[in-house]
């Protein structure tokens, strides 16, 4: 009888410490032959209420987005295009400053392959995502796919009991094939929370930047100078002014049309969500911040970047059948003319909408060409504005400019999401707040006469509107300035890198120091959040604090965890938890989701999981999940110079207020001076 009890009590401890260990998700496959040689597989997961699972397409500088590894793929199988996915939600997190895409009650991803080699019998995939309630979790599922045969057929993941073949899911006559199969092995890493929100407000932010933007294309010497002579023709070539204002009307609409179907055609060529995925690609970011120095250096006048001139010229020999169609190609030809202009705004709006996915290059060039075609119809219907316009001049090459000087600025911020994603170090807070000042500075003195660029028109004086404008640009400038000392600049704050990612982050001339009797950071530590000395290494962290007979915070944490941050801005500031946190603990920080790869040596199976320990990320969440049973962040445990949690009745705490927090430090800390 007794070791009957004994065993019931084992199991239930076994069963409540196993317990922490959270999956919001369950997943099942199945497999559908849409041919010979094509396959669709299928991942469906039912995710628990109030939780969030982040899509593929959740971009660059908030949580991680959802990956998908083919494993043996090269001569077996090929990949048909991005996975699709199923309806899902954007919302702006106010933390990372970036809109996230999640799917939230359930999610599907489809990836269509083309079997390559014929006697590939099943496909191994594993699911890398995060997901977030009030704590964030990153998992690692696999899966295999078997791939159907005429009579037996069946997708199974390790560790999942056999399948049947669900025969009421044969079409025998489409040759289709589904089965079903539950997920088991799982491993685990990090997650966040975001804000909810409409993903309608990500489309009218691009709308209105790109109404701003078209009319900001209008003011350029390739646009401008061509109103008043196209409205001049219309008004001219027709018999009557209703002729006239009909025919400007056409124009105007063609300008829209043309570049609505520009943004139709890149959706459709490369997909709904493909540009986003692209987005939130290292190399891409590389990319599109070379493209973006490309734009700004034609802009600022060493070149122009033209179309053929062939083009314009066969379009504008069909300009003059005259008609509906003859219109249509005038409205081409001006996309043609004024492309050393509008090229590289158009290439920066597509840009920018690519990291919000879905429809929005179409509704990016709707607003763009809205605003660039409303004044040819406005000026057609009263003729008499044409008098109020300005002259064509220099201002015109002013205007251009300018532009080239914000997109350099913008290039930067792309260069930046690659950096922090490698975590490379290269363009830290104060390097990049230096090259925008340097930007904007220069952007100053050459709107007040200071600096002349090829192009210029000779300039006597300054107008009050070139004055007024080059006053706002300095003062954004010196406005940047404090910000080598610290200053959170929270104008700009979705632009630069985080405080934490800096070269010193109490700011350029500080004393590297935190508030605490330690005068010199120790070997292997660096500051943290609000100059808190931390440790990113378990046994650096471990060593310093037997030297100074400290307890021991571990704080299990991400770069890309909201939680995190919140608890950290939040909690970790309050004048009550600052100074144990400086002067009571040793802090040793551990990110789950570092991707710097283990050396050879210290790469291994995990015991807990059986997963390949290959990341430093990897090596602190087995750690986390084989001496704590849990896999969410945050997580906090005291501990003293064994290891040995502090807080016996709660060994660790997560996302918590600062009085439950304050409790558990002072209770652990007293346990380690008994």
């Amino acid at each position: 009888m007794n070791k009957l009890l004994f065993i019931l009590l084992a199991f239930f401890a076994f069963a409540k410490g196993n317990a922490q260990l959270l999956d919001p998700v369950k997943w099942k496959t199945k497999v559908e032959k849409i041919s010979e040689t094509n396959y669709i597989l299928t991942f469906n997961g039912v995710i628990e209420k109030e939780w969030h699972l982040y899509s593929q397409f959740t971009p660059d500088g908030g949580p991680l987005p959802l990956e998908i590894v083919f494993k043996d793929q090269k001569g077996n199988f090929d990949l048909v295009g991005k996975a699709k996915e199923s309806k899902t939600t954007t919302a702006f997190n106010d933390i990372f400053g970036v809109n996230e895409t999640f799917f939230h009650d359930k999610a599907q991803i489809q990836q269509e392959i083309v079997i390559v080699n014929q006697k590939v019998t099943s496909i191994q995939a594993e699911l890398n995502y995060q997901v977030c309630k009030e704590v964030c979790i990153n998992l690692e599922k696999k899966f295999t796919f078997k791939i159907p045969v005429v009579t037996a057929i069946s997708a199974t993941t390790p560790g999942s009991a056999s399948v049947k073949l669900d025969s009421s899911k044969v079409d025998t006559s489409k040759t289709v094939a589904v089965v079903k199969a539950e997920t088991a092995t799982t491993v685990e890493k990090k997650g966040v929370e975001i804000p909810k929100s409409n993903s309608k407000r990500g489309l009218w932010s691009i709308f209105f930047i790109a109404f701003f933007s078209g009319f900001a294309a209008l003011l350029t010497p390739c646009v401008f100078p061509m109103i008043p002579m196209t409205v001049s023709f219309f008004t001219k070539q027709s018999k009557t002014r209703a002729a006239g204002i009909k025919n400007a009307i056409i124009y105007g609409v063609s300008i829209i049309l043309i570049y609505v179907l520009l943004g139709f055609l890149v959706t459709w060529i490369f997909g709904a969500d493909a540009l986003n995925a692209l987005s939130t690609n290292v190399w891409f970011n590389i990319i599109f911040f070379v493209l973006l120095v490309f734009f700004a250096t034609s802009f600022l006048g060493a070149f122009e970047i033209m179309l053929p001139h062939s083009w314009a010229n066969k379009v504008d020999s069909q300009a003059d059948r005259g008609g509906i169609i003859g219109i249509l190609f005038m409205a081409l030809a001006l996309a043609i003319v004024s492309f050393s202009c509008t090229g590289p705004i158009v290439g920066t709006l597509l840009v920018e909408a690519a990291s919000k996915g879905g429809i929005a290059p179409i509704i990016g060039m709707l607003g763009f060409s809205l605003a660039l075609a409303l004044p040819f119809m406005l000026f057609a219907m009263f003729p008499g504005w044409l008098n109020s316009l300005p002259k064509s001049g220099g201002w015109l090459n002013t205007v251009k400019v300018v532009l080239g000087f914000l997109e350099l600025a913008l290039a930067f911020k792309f260069l930046s999401n690659a950096d922090l994603v490698l975590q490379l170090h290269l363009l830290e807070r104060e390097v990049f707040l230096v090259i925008w000042i340097a930007i904007f500075g220069a952007l100053a003195f050459y709107l007040f006469g200071k600096i002349t660029l090829p192009h210029d028109s000779p300039l006597s004086h300054i107008s009050v509107g070139r004055l007024s404008l080059g006053l706002i640009v300095l003062s954004f400038t010196i406005y940047l300035i404090p910000g080598l000392w610290g200053a959170p600049l929270k104008l700009i704050s979705a632009f630069p890198p985080p405080m934490e990612y800096s070269e010193s982050p109490l700011g350029v001339g500080s004393v590297n120091v935190a508030s605490t009797s330690t005068t010199i950071l120790p070997d292997g530590a660096k500051l943290g959040p609000h100059q808190i000395v931390v440790f990113d290494d378990y046994d650096k962290g471990l060593a310093y604090a037997k030297t100074v007979n400290k307890p021991i915070m571990l704080d299990f944490t991400g770069h890309a965890c909201v939680n995190c941050r919140k608890m950290e801005n939040n909690v970790w500031s309050d004048a009550s938890i600052l100074p144990i946190l400086n002067n009571e603990v040793v802090l040793i920080s551990l990110y789950v989701d570092d991707k710097r790869p283990l050396p050879k040596s210290e790469q291994f199976i995990s015991k807990s999981t059986g997963s390949e320990i290959e990341t430093i990320g990897d090596k602190w969440t087995d750690f986390m999940i084989t001496k704590y049973n849990t896999n969410t962040q945050p997580l906090y445990v005291l501990t003293d110079l064994q290891g040995n949690s502090l807080n016996t009745k709660q060994p660790t705490i997560s996302y918590v207020s600062v009085e439950e927090y304050l409790s558990w430090l002072k209770t652990g800390i007293a346990n380690f001076k008994k």
